[in-house]
């Protein structure tokens, strides 16, 4: 059986399209379509300044947008030949990691919910939560944060903010610990999740 996934459904969480293919509950083959993640970013790009662009970037991947601000700021950075000082670079790789951690504790989150696993989900989104008030301390905002700037940021980190996020890293810790408890232990999510695909 052939079974059309997305653009527009529920358990992908985006704009993308799988045509799987089933041999009872086992998914045997998988093509994906990406072309409905276009938008013409380029071409927008052509009437504006360098900065003027970065809130763009903060949409190619809203579940991590600080990261392609600073993706979009190095390709810039390295075209114009500039030397960035290291505490810019620090922020940036501390944020950079900060939205891969919100990233993937969305993603974790959704499959479990996805799953019928909806205490993980609570668990991991309210990690993000976390990670959002941080993000809105440092800049601003809660998501797109347009924090970066093509030669560095737009503002330096507040005092007493790198304590929360410590203070964050160990409390996140902690959860993961409970998540893969939480699913590793559920025969629900084991009978759905192993041995369904090859």
């Amino acid at each position: 059986m052939t079974l059309n996934m997305g653009p527009s459904h529920p358990a992908t969480h985006g704009v993308l399209r799988l045509s799987l293919e089933l041999d009872g509950d086992k998914v045997v083959k998988c093509d994906p379509v990406i072309g409905y993640l276009h938008r013409g970013d380029e071409k927008i790009a052509e009437n504006m300044t360098y900065n003027q662009f970065v809130p763009y970037t903060d949409r190619l991947d809203y579940l991590a947008p600080l990261a392609n601000n600073v993706a979009y700021a190095i390709a810039v950075e390295k075209l114009a030949g500039l030397k960035l000082p290291a505490r810019c670079e620090a922020i940036r790789v501390l944020t950079c990691e900060m939205a891969r951690i919100s990233s993937h504790l969305l993603g974790i989150g959704v499959y479990a919910m996805d799953t019928g696993a909806w205490t993980v989900f609570m668990y991991t989104f309210n990690e993000r939560e976390k990670l959002y008030t941080l993000f809105e301390e440092l800049t601003g905002a809660r998501f797109t944060t347009s924090y970066t700037r093509i030669g560095g940021v737009t503002r330096d980190i507040p005092d007493g903010w790198l304590a929360k996020v410590s203070a964050f890293c160990d409390g996140v810790e902690r959860t993961i610990d409970e998540v893969d408890k939480l699913l590793t232990r559920n025969g629900i999510f084991l009978e759905r999740t192993e041995g369904i695909a090859t």
